[in-house]
């Protein structure tokens, strides 16, 4: 009898290991002549179709080289995805970082990204020893993601002539929904200070339908990057940041907007929301859930996890786990059926093993 239920304990145990690592694969390592897939986000579009972006990696997962930027398309809420679409492809160069947003006035898809020369390595760009530097564009779909205008480089306006290393995202943007500034295009971005080797995040933003891109605020104090937006139902907006200062706390940074962007204020630790210095995602849902999810584990990137605020990211008293191995990168989205759709990178052997997702029931 104490076999038989020690029988019954286990299958139940691996029932419950299964059910927290499952996932479906939407890129894996080798697909379509692409040694390495990284970086996913992912909108859904006004007809309520999901694009799920990624950055596709000719010869290996090194942030240096061949990268192009890529998507796959479900027009069924993730049941069935399109073939891999090659956005931008700018030969053996950088084109990455892939942060969309979409005019809900004008159906248009907007992709904001940073491109760099495939032989310059982050560090010689931080150092002004590389050959070119890091560039932002721009591109715009009016037809649900099927086609893509050209990359329009929009540098001039969106850096600082003494700024380094650039990132837009990668996550997905926001469009305002409140106050004077409603219909605004946020997309959160970083960057590093030439010479003082400082990292801040700031946004950049549209008020006229993605014609023209501008230079919003940046964060009060540095040690921090790579942030997401979301919008709360005050009309504030709130930055979610990668903290790069361990001494007090192994958590992600926040700040808050009062004035659609322009400036940030009241930089602090989530002391909830650990982290191993990695990417982090921010949603909010119709139901004014505030949703975030990253390797919540404050020295591995492992552990990737749903937490849910209901009081606007005062408190995360709720935590699901989506995959408890190696996991890194991440963005989620809400689906026309008001499920949401959570796209991260994981695997049983490295973070990086491919780009993966799960659908979930927001009620």
């Amino acid at each position: 009898m104490g076999k038989q239920f020690l029988f019954i304990y286990l299958a139940m145990l691996n029932i419950a290991c299964a059910d927290n690592n499952d996932f479906s694969t939407l890129y894996k390592q080798g697909d379509y002549g692409y040694a390495c897939f990284r970086i996913p986000t992912v909108i859904t579009t006004n007809d309520g179709s999901i694009l799920a972006f990624a950055e596709a990696r000719k010869m290996g997962c090194s942030d240096t080289g061949n990268i192009d930027i890529v998507l796959r398309k479900s027009i069924d809420n993730g049941e069935t995805w399109s073939d891999v679409k090659i956005v931008w492809d700018d030969g053996d160069n950088v084109s990455g970082n892939p942060s969309p947003v979409i005019d809900r006035e004008t159906g248009d898809i907007h992709l904001l990204s940073t491109w760099n020369n495939g032989q310059d390595k982050e560090a010689d760009i931080i150092a002004l020893k590389s050959i070119d530097t890091r560039r932002v564009f721009h591109q715009v779909s009016s037809d649900d993601g099927e086609n893509w205008s050209a990359a329009k480089d929009i540098t001039q306006t969106t850096k600082l002539s003494n700024w380094t290393w650039y990132a837009t995202g990668p996550v997905h943007g926001i469009q305002l929904s409140k106050g004077p500034n409603k219909g605004r295009m946020i997309i959160a971005s970083d960057h590093i200070e030439a010479h003082t080797d400082k990292y801040y995040s700031h946004i950049i933003y549209s008020d006229d339908h993605g014609d023209t891109w501008q230079l919003g605020g940046s964060s009060p104090n540095d040690q921090v990057n790579e942030s997401t937006v979301a919008e709360l139902n005050n009309g504030d907006l709130i930055l979610n940041m990668r903290n790069y200062d361990r001494q007090d706390a192994q958590v992600r940074q926040i700040a808050i907007s009062k004035d659609a962007g322009m400036t940030w204020q009241d930089q602090r630790y989530d002391r909830a929301l650990p982290e191993p210095q990695c990417q982090g995602a921010l949603l909010t849902t119709k139901n004014d859930l505030l949703l975030f999810t990253n390797p919540a584990d404050s020295n591995n990137r492992v552990n990737m996890t749903l937490s849910i605020s209901r009081d606007q990211g005062k408190t995360w008293p709720d935590k699901i786990t989506l995959f408890d191995k190696h996991a890194a990168y991440s963005d989620l989205t809400e689906l026309k059926d008001d499920r949401i759709i959570v796209l991260f990178e994981a695997g049983y052997e490295t973070p990086y093993d491919g780009i993966h997702y799960k659908i979930l029931d927001v009620k």
